[in-house]
C-alpha cells in the first residue's frame, strides 16, 4: 500500500472519529434524546439506531446482475460488533456466483414461502475511491442511450467551486456536505474538472467501461413543472416525546407521529393550534415507535418499534382499536414497508432478517441475508422488488416473485435510510445517520438529519432545491401523496408540517 493511500486512510479514520461518541456511530440504532433532558446523559435504548440525518449520503444506481460499473465503492468494513459471517456472506470484492440467503419460513409458522435460490452478487466498482454526497444508481438499460444524465458521481465541491456553481445554477448544489475533502476523486484528469464555458463540473456520467465524462445539468434541473421552489412551515405538532416516526394520510388530513410507547393522530385539515385527536398505545412506555405505515385505503395502521410485536390498528372503527398483532423472534423492528396491493407487510428486524407477513392469514416468512440489523426498506411500485439496507454496510435487493436475493451492494459505512424513486430505476441511499424520502412524482426527494436540516434534492442529479432549518435533529419525514405537504419528526419532541411551494 502506498504512503499516500495509507495517509488517506488515516485521515479518513480521524475524520470519522467525531461520530464515535454519544452513540452517533453505533452498531445499534440509537434514538437521539439529547433534547429530552439536558441535565442527564443521552439515553441509548437497546437495539435502537442513530436516527436519521444526512451527514454523508449517496443516491445509488441499481445495477442489474451484469451491470459492469457503479458509482459506489465496493469496499466494506463491517463493525467489530457484526455477527459471525457465513461463507456466503464473505465481503469479497471479486464478482462471482454466490449462494445468497433468501426467503425462509419463520420457525413455527406455516411455510408456504419459496426457499433460497443462488443469485449473482454484484460488487460495486469504479476506478478510484472518493466520498460523494449522492451517487445515484440508475437502470443499466439507460447506459449508452441517455436522454438525461445516467450514473452520477456528485463530487464534493471546494468553496471556490461552490461559489461558481451557485452563480451558474442559482444555488450551491452540495455545499456543506464535504466530510472528507481529501477524498475528492483522486486521479481525475484536470480536463474533467470543468465543462464547456468554464463552469465547474460536479456531475459525471459513468459509461459501461468505467470512463467518466462531465455532464452539465439540463435547463430544468432546478426549475420546471413539479420542481418545488421552497417549503413553508404551517403547523407544529407538539408530540411531547422525541418523534422517531411520521406518516401522512391520503387524502391529506391526518398526520401520525410515533414517539415513546404511542402513536398520536393529528387532524391538520383545519387551521389553528393542534391537539391530538387520538392516541394509540402500542408499546411499553419507555420503548420507541420506529415506524408506522398506513395501508393504501387509509383504514389500517401498522406500527413497529422496540418490541418483537407489530400492532395492526383498525382506524375505521369509532375508536381506533388493535385488530391483530404480529410477533417475530427479533427484539425490535426498525422499519416497515407495505406491498402496493396491501396484502403483505415487510419489517426490518434488529437480528438482520426481513420478516414477510401475509396480512390476510397472518402467516410469515423471512428474507435472510443481512449479518447485522436491517435498518431501512422500500419496495418497487409494481411490488416485484424489495430494497433493504443494514448495519452490515450493505444494500440488498430481493425478488419478491421468486423469494430470493438478487444483488448485494457493499458500502464503507452503515446504511440508515434508503428510498426508491417511484418513476424510474433510482435508489437514494443515506449513509451513517440519514432519512430519505422520495416525492411521489419522482422528480425530487428529501433528506433529513442531525444537522437540523430538511433538504430537498433533484432526482437524479443530487442538486439542492431548497433547505429548511429546524431547531433540533430531524429524525423522520414523510411526503403526502399529492406532493403538497412534508411532515418531519424531530428530537425536540415535535413534528413540523410544511406546505410545498411550486
Amino acid at each position: 500500500m502506498s504512503l499516500d493511500s495509507k495517509k488517506r486512510k488515516l485521515e479518513e479514520k480521524d475524520s470519522m472519529s467525531r461520530y464515535d461518541s454519544d452513540g452517533d456511530k453505533s452498531d445499534d440504532l440509537v434514538v437521539d434524546v439529547s433534547n429530552e433532558d439536558p441535565a442527564t446523559p443521552r439515553v441509548s435504548p437497546a437495539h435502537s439506531p442513530p436516527e436519521n440525518g444526512l451527514d454523508k449520503s449517496r443516491p445509488v444506481k441499481k445495477d442489474a446482475p451484469n451491470s459492469p460499473a457503479s458509482v459506489a465503492s465496493s469496499g466494506s468494513t463491517p463493525s467489530s460488533k457484526t455477527k459471525e459471517q457465513h461463507v456466503h456472506n464473505d465481503k469479497s470484492t471479486t464478482p462471482g456466483l454466490n449462494t445468497t440467503p433468501g426467503l425462509r419460513p419463520i420457525l413455527g409458522k406455516p411455510p408456504g414461502m419459496e426457499a433460497l435460490a443462488p443469485a449473482l452478487r454484484t460488487p460495486l466498482s469504479i476506478a478510484g475511491s472518493y466520498a460523494t454526497p449522492f451517487a445515484m444508481m440508475g437502470h443499466p438499460e439507460m447506459n449508452g442511450s441517455l436522454t438525461s444524465p445516467g450514473v452520477y458521481a456528485g463530487l464534493h465541491i471546494s468553496p471556490q467551486m461552490s461559489a461558481a456553481a451557485a452563480a451558474a445554477y442559482g444555488r450551491s448544489p452540495m455545499a456543506g456536505f464535504d466530510p472528507h475533502p481529501h477524498m475528492r476523486a483522486p486521479g481525475l484528469p484536470t480536463s474533467l474538472t470543468s465543462i464547456s464555458g468554464g463552469k465547474p463540473a460536479y456531475s459525471f456520467h459513468v459509461s459501461a467501461d468505467g470512463q467518466m465524462q462531465p455532464v452539465p445539468f439540463p435547463p430544468d434541473a432546478l426549475i420546471g413543472p413539479g420542481i418545488p421552489r421552497h417549503a413553508r412551515q404551517i403547523n407544529t405538532l407538539s408530540h411531547g416525546e422525541v418523534v422517531c416516526a411520521v406518516t401522512i394520510s391520503n387524502p391529506t388530513r391526518h398526520v401520525y407521529t410515533g414517539g415513546k410507547g404511542c402513536v398520536k393522530i393529528w387532524d391538520i385539515s383545519q387551521p389553528g393550534s393542534k391537539s391530538p385527536v387520538s392516541q394509540l398505545d402500542c408499546l411499553n412506555r419507555d420503548n420507541y415507535i420506529r415506524s408506522c405505515k398506513l395501508l393504501p385505503d387509509g383504514r389500517t395502521l401498522i406500527v413497529g418499534g422496540e418490541a418483537s410485536t407489530l400492532t395492526i390498528w383498525d382506524l375505521a372503527s369509532q375508536t381506533p382499536r388493535i385488530k391483530a398483532e404480529l410477533t417475530s423472534s427479533a427484539p425490535a423492528c426498525y422499519a416497515l414497508a407495505i406491498s402496493p396491493d396491501a396484502k403483505v407487510c415487510f419489517s426490518c428486524c434488529s437480528d438482520g432478517n426481513i420478516a414477510v407477513w401475509d396480512l390476510h392469514n397472518q402467516t410469515a416468512g423471512q428474507f435472510q441475508g443481512h449479518t447485522d440489523g436491517a435498518s431501512c426498506i422500500d419496495i418497487s411500485h409494481d411490488g416485484t422488488k424489495l430494497w433493504t439496507g443494514g448495519l452490515d454496510n450493505t444494500v440488498r435487493s430481493w425478488d419478491l416473485r421468486e423469494g430470493r436475493q438478487l444483488q448485494q451492494h457493499d458500502f464503507t459505512s452503515q446504511i440508515f435510510s434508503l428510498g426508491y424513486c417511484p418513476t424510474g430505476e433510482w435508489l437514494a441511499v443515506g449513509m451513517e445517520s440519514s432519512n430519505v424520502e422520495f416525492a411521489y412524482c419522482g422528480k425530487w426527494f428529501v433528506s433529513t438529519g442531525k444537522d437540523n436540516l430538511l433538504n430537498a434534492w433533484r432526482t437524479p442529479y443530487g442538486a439542492s432545491i431548497f433547505q429548511s432549518k429546524e431547531s433540533s435533529s430531524v429524525l423522520s419525514c414523510d411526503i403526502s401523496a399529492d406532493d403538497k405537504y412534508i411532515v418531519t419528526g424531530s428530537g425536540d419532541k415535535k413534528a413540523t408540517v410544511y406546505e410545498v411551494i411550486y
